[in-house]
């Protein structure tokens, strides 16, 4: 069976975006694959984070992932940093990349020169980019590789990452002999690509300068009716799906049909006006979200039982990755405990 690792970062609310546009496939792909689905907190430091907001937001976000659908007695479920074998193999693989290929990394030079433009305007004086943020690059491949990943499903943003990680195992294989499986990257399986409310030509995020755009997964009902009420349109009274020409409508209709099961296509027939079309959508949505919230708050009532899910799910990962570990340790010659 095909084994497909994917994470995510425990920082900012999980919205709908995220949840039709990933975690709903990630929920239906369980089935199919060898699955591994982490809460990658190991990544989230790559930037300054308040200690006791980064452990409830590990908490949160596991429990959001069983929430969505993720079972762990089907896939592996667990916490990046509960296992140790990342950050063991992310030094190896850190001694086979090149600090040239790292340089080359578009995504830290973006995100290293917004950094650099925060501290600027900051109380606390000079900048600080650091070095996490440059070697990133060898512990996301450390992910991927540790398990033996024979699929990443990776956006745009993600793929010269991937890249990557692929040269860096074959480079690792070339000298050491077959130590890693070479991943392949995977067009995610997309649901609907949710926009946001405000500006439809943007897709909604957790950095969104306005929240009013953005749906949080477990918002208050009438928080969630009262965005869509307010969701940009367009000056026309015609509901078609057309995201060129009518982003908005679009949009909602796309959020309807992905909650009900249709087309965005079919999901405008019989509408003649925008409220009645942004009423029923919020009215779906809710609708979809209502269990995943009744999970989410069994789960919070019960935290010794989340407690002991994620640690039976780093039991099962770490199981897998020290074998990993130990073929390329032994392969560059470290002497055996």
């Amino acid at each position: 069976m095909t084994r497909v690792l994917s994470g995510i970062q425990p920082t900012g609310d999980v919205h709908l975006g995220n949840y039709l546009g990933a975690l709903r496939q990630w929920a239906i792909g369980q089935h199919d694959s060898d699955a591994f689905y982490c809460a990658v907190d190991l990544h989230a430091v790559t930037v300054r984070q308040d200690p006791a907001e980064l452990r409830a937001a590990t908490l949160g976000t596991m429990a959001t992932l069983i929430s969505v659908g993720l079972d762990p007695e089907v896939c592996t479920l667990f916490v990046q940093s509960h296992v140790p074998q990342h950050t063991e193999l992310s030094w190896l693989l850190e001694c086979t990349v090149s600090l040239g290929e790292l340089r080359r990394m578009t995504q830290f030079k973006d995100k290293a020169a917004r950094a650099e433009g925060r501290a600027e305007g900051s109380d606390q004086g000079g900048d600080h980019v650091s070095a996490g943020l440059f070697t990133y690059p060898a512990l996301m491949a450390a992910d991927i590789l540790i398990y033996d990943a024979d699929r990443v499903p990776v956006g745009d943003d993600q793929r010269q990452h991937l890249e990557l990680t692929r040269d860096v195992a074959q480079r690792f294989n070339s000298r050491y002999g077959e130590v890693f499986v070479v991943p392949e990257a995977a067009i995610p399986t997309v649901g609907a690509r949710v926009m946001d409310l405000q500006n439809p030509q943007s897709k909604m995020s957790k950095s969104a300068e306005s929240p009013q755009g953005t749906v949080g997964i477990f918002e208050d009902r009438a928080d969630i009716a009262r965005k869509f009420a307010r969701a940009v349109t367009d000056s026309e009274s015609e509901v078609r799906y057309d995201p060129d020409a009518k982003p908005g409508v679009s949009n909602l209709l796309s959020i309807l049909g992905a909650a009900t099961g249709r087309s965005p296509a079919d999901a405008a027939a019989g509408y003649r006006q925008y409220g009645t079309l942004k009423s029923d959508t919020a009215e779906a949505v809710i609708a979809m979200l209502e269990p995943i919230a009744a999970k989410k708050a069994e789960l919070d009532a019960d935290p010794a039982e989340l407690s002991r899910i994620i640690a039976a799910g780093a039991d099962k990962a770490a199981a897998v990755a020290g074998g990993t570990l130990a073929r390329a340790k032994d392969a560059m010659g470290f002497l055996p405990k």
